[in-house]
């Protein structure tokens, strides 16, 4: 086998790819990136014994977690990018070394692998990954542990990095990232394993926290909002990923240029910030979830911007090919990567908006609009009357159908799925998963959507918090009393950290699908099942059964 990688949902055969991944990724591109890993292992090996004195740079914090979202699912195809991360990396490893030693840290007299491997070559590169790589770990459910976690961790790196672009900054959160990662170099014990685990999900919740503060601080509460679907007639930029950072600093400087801006996928929420709606030309969201994108981006006509994970690599045949930009941890090989921005001063888009200048307008692909902005403030703004309609009974149970897209057939249960519910039932969701089901025709019970859209993956918070506060309101004893149901889809390692998140709140009986992890052995399974009732999809006849029966007993 040339690579072996099981960290997302569409793993070959359900168990791992072998040859070049589903995602586009290549086996020497899936290499690097095991090797970087290790590498940031031994960055966060050295930084953990300067935490312990106080003298630990933070300039490495953000290089980790920088160099963790780089590896995330279809995040960054970019094999020279990873080559010079891996370079930097083991500069930044040696230089703590010396720091170690010029502070009087006592090292042990035979470092870790992680602490001294030292290359120069991208063969030297790629053949550590063979030494290093997720099957290294011989012992079948302390691998699936491990993995449990690095997975959480990068989804924790992801929420991490879009705070600290807004300026908020959580020393707890990036000193437990970097001892987890030192710690699945460690001869741990399976119950160590899974009580990191649960720990993983702790600093799960205080990220997307994290990151809910610096996005309400940054551009106001989200507000319910209904975002175009259709077209004008101006030339556009479509901007991806999740990142409102970026996506803030395109619509200063494409303001006033005759260029439109669109959103694309995840980036949908971006309508529903107060701050964002000053800009006249955002003009609506284009298009799907991502993995549409290799349809939908030929008829865009104008340049695509990325600005994190969620990138497919373009077919040859392709006609954007020539349109795609990246930026941050995203990267394709190709595409013109635009720089990180320079402390107190913006990212320079020029190049993309002279590009979409000279573009056609996008082409229209569908009409109308979609209603969204229920993250928790909306929420409790509403409260009273969603609490009078749970009284009543005009709502008798929520749904959460929160997670990510994807594109195999079998995520068709979804749509159905949602269909079929009950006319007094609603939806909590956030994440791309919500594609399935937001453009359907559900209508609302007394003036309340029967999909509420909190926003982005990381707004799985919201949720979260809802569920929280529905808790409180109703005097009840344990969050599993509520009348809420959980039928979550997966994809990537950002819903990884939201399930764990979710387990460390307490939330049991949460189904995953369209299929569980292939990184989970059948004994850490078991303990799943046993200790927080995780369970997969099966039909949607049968699920809604199960589910609805379950709510007739919960009354």
């Amino acid at each position: 086998m040339s690579m072996f990688c099981f960290q997302c949902q569409e793993a070959a055969k359900g168990t791992g790819c072998t040859i070049a991944g589903v995602c586009g990724k290549t086996s020497d591109v899936a290499n690097l990136q095991d090797t970087l890993l290790f590498v940031l292992k031994g960055i966060s090996w050295y930084n953990e014994k300067l935490r312990a004195i106080d003298a630990n740079p933070s300039k490495v914090d953000k290089f980790v977690f920088d160099g963790l979202f780089a590896t995330i699912t279809n995040a960054n195809f970019d094999k020279k990018a990873f080559e010079r991360r891996i370079i930097k990396a083991l500069q930044v490893r040696n230089e703590l070394y010396i720091l170690c030693k010029n502070t009087g840290v006592i090292l042990p007299d035979n470092l870790p692998d992680c602490a001294k491997w030292t290359a120069s070559s991208t063969e030297a590169f790629e053949k550590k990954a063979e030494e290093v790589g997720i099957l290294s770990t011989e012992n079948e459910d302390i691998r699936s542990l491990r993995e449990l976690i690095i997975y959480g961790v990068k989804g924790l790196a992801a929420y991490a990095e879009h705070a600290w672009n807004l300026g908020n900054k959580k020393d707890e959160i990036f000193a437990f990232m970097q001892r987890a990662l030192v710690a699945t170099t460690e001869d741990l014990s399976v119950d160590q394993l899974v009580a990191l685990t649960l720990e993983t999900g702790k600093y799960g919740v205080d990220v997307m926290a994290l990151l809910d503060a610096a996005n309400t601080s940054a551009y106001g509460n989200p507000e319910m909002t209904k975002v175009n679907i259709g077209v004008r007639n101006n030339p556009a930029i479509l901007i991806s990923g999740h990142d409102l950072k970026d996506m803030e600093e395109l619509l200063k400087q494409t303001e006033g240029t005759g260029v439109d801006v669109y959103t694309h996928s995840e980036m949908l929420p971006a309508h529903y910030y107060p701050a964002f709606k000053k800009y006249k030309h955002l003009a609506g969201n284009y298009g799907n979830a991502w993995w549409k994108q290799n349809t939908e981006f030929e008829s865009f006509n104008g340049p695509i911007l990325f600005t994190t994970n969620c990138i497919v690599p373009p077919k040859s045949t392709a006609t954007y090919k020539d349109r795609i930009y990246t930026t941050g941890a995203s990267g394709l090989e190709g595409a013109i990567h635009i720089p990180d921005r320079k402390e107190g001063e913006m990212k320079d888009f020029s190049a993309i908006i002279e590009h979409a200048k000279k573009c056609a307008a996008p082409q229209e692909i569908e009409s109308g609009e979609i209603i969204g902005g229920f993250a928790h403030a909306q929420v409790f703004a509403l409260a009273d009357k969603i609490v009078d309609a749970v009284k009543t009974g005009a709502i008798k149970k929520f749904f959460v159908m929160a997670g990510c897209d994807g594109r195999m057939k079998s995520r068709d249960y979804y749509t159905q799925f949602a269909e079929q519910l009950p006319q007094d039932t609603v939806i909590l969701t956030a994440g791309c998963a919500k594609y399935r089901y937001n453009k359907l025709p559900l209508g609302d019970i007394g003036g309340i959507p029967r999909v509420i859209d909190a926003g982005q993956c990381n707004d799985s918070y919201s949720l979260a918090v809802i569920a929280l506060k529905l808790k409180e309101v109703f005097e009840l004893n344990d969050i599993n009393e509520l009348p809420i149901a959980y039928n979550i889809a997966w994809y990537e390692q950002k819903a990884v950290i939201v399930l764990l998140a979710l387990l460390y709140l307490g939330v049991k009986n949460i189904h995953l699908g369209p299929t569980l992890p292939a990184f989970l052995s059948p004994n850490v399974a078991n303990v799943l099942v046993e200790n927080f009732g995780i369970g997969g999809i099966t039909s949607v006849d049968q699920d809604m059964e199960m589910f609805l029966e379950l709510s007739e007993t919960d009354k």
